[in-house]
């Protein structure tokens, strides 16, 4: 049993103290490995990390940064934007989160709506942002520049913040110690802005306790351990990455950080890390891609099908934790040496497991991974309570569901099915937005707006956003997230899902396809000549997508069926706004853009399901 109280009144009180407390104890360690210049991996320790920290600290102190204070970040996840996040909670300051991708009016938003008075811009493309803005500029004293050269007054790059801070440090050497002992943990250390699905974005304002909370618990909990390393690549604008760099500091692992996507693969067999965390999207992709590869006849594509019916027969009883019979036990050690264990080098050959975070996981996905002996433990939470408020132990996982609570955390559900959380994590509530706070914040509960199911042993299952459910024509509720990840997890071709069908007759769904797998399909078909945008609207496509649809259908309940599909001619983006920087589907600007395409999948006299049992 863990003691939550005893954990929080005996850590480090903030981020920055944890920092200190962490190279004090493994001052050696390696902390992180990051790409240079010439491709090579650089690696820096705990030492080394706080040396860094404390100099742009003593500069952020220099420029006068008062406790509490905002700083924005705009960057893409790099080493950088870690040491520049770390030097703001080290100097007592609140670091706000912005996605490189955001514009205009957003951008304008975020800065002035926190307050932010220092902005970190990752090279002169962000700082034209700012320039381009007279409202946001009006407020932000000063700019540090990641790449680029400053003027050394209101504009100065790291390496003049740096120098600040060290020679302020030179005049007092206890500048950064007495900044430190002065934060609490009810201190603000983060402000991040949902990246919202509908409407403006509020800022979430999480506490020093949410980071230390959750770094000391999972660090008891044993999930996770000092001599793992983790591939971070995901965006440190979002919640769940800023709560991996806390957990760090509390287990000591070292971190190699890299947030270029398309460098993911060739990271992961360079880096060969222990773990690593993604969306829900990263997965179905891996997934999708190994079955378009895999041969369908010949002796490579038998044996590969061979392996994985094998998995398939293997995974209950190591699910229970139950040793394998002798003779199962050596057919999924072949089973291993000749497909597994190449997935598993492919992904650098070391992966204890992955966790999938921010958006719901297919169970079919995971059972997948399952199979191949690669665990993906799925976890729970909002940017609202701090990333993760549940979380599925990885050995063994409970499939579709996310796990129970973690110790100090309170979950139950509302008369309605939503999700009500309490504990440390928490925010402290929306920045300057009362009214907003207190629809959501009722005797310390946050009511998340999902729903959920509840079972006997406390493990939460996800069901989907409450303002999300749709209700058909004929009386019966249909959760879309559920048909989305089944249709996603079925059809190896597509790349996004969105069901349709609230107040009609059935469902329908409006399909996107994925680049790379669709041109694998039409290499098969002989239609490589054709571009991307006619292949979607190609009848021999639509055949195809027929059958899977098919497929998808039987592991649907009958009102969940999806009757009709339309393919659209390109991929949702965070461009564009049909995605959020999570890979959340915005499903009302979508299914507003394609309107006319919704109502077109309606132009039919397909019977509707009819609830016997609705009112």
């Amino acid at each position: 049993m863990i003691d939550v109280a005893a954990t929080l009144r005996d850590a480090p009180q903030s981020v920055g103290a944890m920092l200190r407390w962490r190279a004090a104890k493994t001052p050696a360690k390696e902390a992180f490995r990051y790409p240079g210049p010439n491709g090579e991996w650089i690696s820096i320790d705990w030492a080394e990390t706080r040396k860094r920290v404390d100099d742009l600290a003593a500069g952020l102190l220099a420029l006068g940064l008062r406790p509490e204070e905002r700083v924005s970040i705009v960057a893409s996840t790099r080493i950088e934007w870690i040491l520049v996040d770390y030097a703001i909670n080290t100097a007592g300051g609140a670091t706000t989160t912005i996605y490189p991708n955001t514009q205009g009016d957003d951008f304008t938003y975020i800065v002035t709506h926190s307050g932010s008075v220092i902005l970190v811009a990752e090279n002169a493309e962000q700082l034209a942002k700012l320039d381009a803005s007279p409202e946001a500029s009006a407020g932000v004293r000063h700019v540090i520049l990641i790449d680029g050269t400053g003027d050394g007054e209101r504009v100065l790059d790291l390496g003049q913040l740096a120098e600040r801070g060290r020679t302020s440090l030179l005049a007092d050497p206890e500048l950064v110690n007495r900044a430190v002992g002065g934060i609490g943990l009810d201190n603000l250390a983060t402000l991040i802005y949902t990246s919202g699905t509908t409407g403006r974005p509020k800022g979430v304002e999480l506490t020093n306790r949410c980071w230390v909370y959750q770094g000391f618990v999972l660090d008891q909990m044993n999930i996770i351990s000092d001599a793992d390393l983790q591939y971070l690549w995901l965006p440190l604008s979002h919640v769940f990455g800023k709560d991996l760099l806390t957990i760090q500091l509390a287990i000591g692992f070292c971190t190699a950080v890299d947030g270029r996507i398309d460098q993911i693969v060739p990271g992961l067999g360079a880096v060969h890390p222990t773990f690593m965390a993604g969306a829900p999207r990263i997965f179905e992709k891996v997934r999708a891609a190994v079955l378009l590869s895999t041969p369908r006849s010949g002796l490579k594509g038998r044996i590969a099908r061979w392996a994985f019916s094998v998995g398939r027969a293997s995974r209950e009883d190591r699910l229970a934790g139950r040793e394998l019979p002798l003779p199962r036990r050596v057919l999924y050690s072949v089973a291993d040496h000749l497909v597994f264990s190449k997935l598993k080098e492919k992904m650098g050959g070391n992966i204890s497991f992955f966790i999938s975070g921010s958006a719901k996981l297919n169970s079919q996905v995971q059972a997948w991974f399952y199979s191949a002996g690669l665990v993906v433990a799925e976890g729970y939470g909002l940017t609202e309570t701090g990333a993760v408020s549940c979380v599925n132990l990885p050995l063994p996982p409970r499939f579709g569901t996310v796990g129970p609570a973690l110790p100090g955390t309170e979950v139950k559900l509302a008369d309605d099915g939503e999700i009500l959380i309490k504990g440390p994590a928490v925010m402290r509530g929306y920045h300057n937005e009362p009214e907003l706070t207190a629809e959501v914040l009722v005797d310390g509960w946050f009511h998340s707006g999902d729903i959920g199911e509840l079972d006997a042993d406390g493990f939460l299952k996800i069901t989907d956003r409450k303002k999300d459910l749709m209700k058909t024509s004929g009386g019966k509720y249909v959760a879309p997230a559920k048909v989305e990840g089944v249709v996603a997890a079925t059809i190896p071709y597509v790349s996004q899902v969105v069901a349709v069908g609230d107040g009609r007759k059935y469902i329908s769904a409006l399909l996107t396809m994925d680049r790379d797998n669709l041109a694998k399909w039409a290499a098969r078909k002989g239609l490589s000549d054709i571009s991307y945008e006619t292949l979607t609207q190609h009848p021999e496509l639509r055949r195809t997508l027929e059958r899977f649809i098919a497929s998808a259908n039987a592991k649907l309940e009958r009102w969940e069926t999806v009757k009709r599909f339309a393919v659209l001619p390109s991929e949702f983006t965070m461009d564009d706004g049909g995605i959020t920087p999570n890979m959340k589907i915005r499903r009302k600007v979508i299914t507003e853009r394609y309107a006319d395409v919704v109502e077109s999948l309606y132009d039919s006299d397909e019977p509707e399901y009819v609830d016997p049992n609705a009112r």
